[in-house]
C-alpha cells in the first residue's frame, strides 16, 4: 500500500428533520394570524358605534331645567272663587230627639254647594261655628275654646257636592274666652245651628233628659 494513497472520505451523516413545534406554539401562531384582524374589526365597530351615540346625544340633548316642561299647578284653588252665602246650604241634625242624663249629644253637620259652579269655603274649627241655645240663653259655642293655632280646613266643593262631619257637644256651658266653673246645662229643650262662609243653617231641636 502506497503511503500517498488519500484516505477514504467519511460517509455523510444523515440529516435529521427539525423537530415539530409543540401544539401550543401552533395555536399561538394561529391566534396571531387570525385573531389580530378580528380584534381590528371589533375595534372599528366599537369606534363607529361610539361615534353614532355621540352624534345622537348632540342632536337630541336632554332638556335643561329651563327647557323642561313646567310642573302642572294644582287646580284645587286656582281660578275658584269663595262660596257666597246664597249658594251654601248648611244643615245640622241631632243623632236623636232626646239624650238621657250623662249622654253627650252628637250632631251630623253638612255643608253643601247648592250652585252649579265649584267654590271654596273654610270649615275649620276657627271658622265654622256650632251654637247650642235654650230660648234666649246662649249655652255653648264650638268656637269659645278653639286654640289660636287651630288648623284650617278649606273645602273645595263642586256644584251640588256636600261635606258631612260629626260633632259631639260635651254637654257643658261655654262663653267667650273659655272661662271655667260655669253652671252645667239642665234638662229641657235646646236648639242647635251651624254657621260657615257667612251662611247659617236652620235650627234643629233636641232635648236633654
Amino acid at each position: 500500500m502506497n503511503d500517498r494513497t488519500p484516505p477514504r472520505a467519511r460517509a455523510a451523516r444523515p440529516v435529521r428533520p427539525a423537530p415539530r413545534p409543540p401544539a401550543r406554539v401552533f395555536w399561538i401562531r394561529r391566534f396571531v394570524v387570525l385573531g389580530l384582524p378580528l380584534l381590528l374589526v371589533v375595534a372599528l365597530v366599537v369606534w363607529w358605534t361610539g361615534r353614532g351615540q355621540d352624534a345622537a346625544a348632540q342632536g337630541d340633548p336632554s332638556p335643561t331645567a329651563e327647557q323642561a316642561a313646567p310642573t302642572p299647578t294644582p287646580t284645587s284653588q286656582v281660578g275658584v272663587a269663595d262660596c257666597v252665602p246664597s249658594q251654601l246650604a248648611l244643615a245640622v241634625v241631632p243623632d236623636g230627639e232626646s239624650f238621657a242624663d250623662g249622654v253627650a249629644p252628637t250632631f251630623e253637620i253638612s255643608l253643601t254647594n247648592s250652585g252649579s259652579e265649584p267654590c271654596l269655603v273654610e270649615a275649620g274649627d276657627a271658622a265654622r261655628e256650632v251654637v247650642v241655645t235654650s230660648g234666649d240663653d246662649r249655652v255653648w259655642s264650638s268656637r269659645d275654646c278653639v286654640p289660636e293655632d287651630a288648623d284650617a280646613r278649606t273645602l273645595l266643593l263642586a256644584g251640588g257636592q256636600s261635606d258631612v262631619t260629626q260633632l259631639a257637644w260635651p254637654r257643658e256651658r261655654s262663653a267667650a274666652g273659655c272661662p271655667g266653673d260655669l253652671p252645667a246645662p239642665g234638662d229641657g229643650t235646646y236648639s242647635v245651628t251651624v254657621s260657615a262662609g257667612g251662611a247659617t243653617s236652620p235650627a234643629a231641636v233636641f232635648g236633654l233628659g
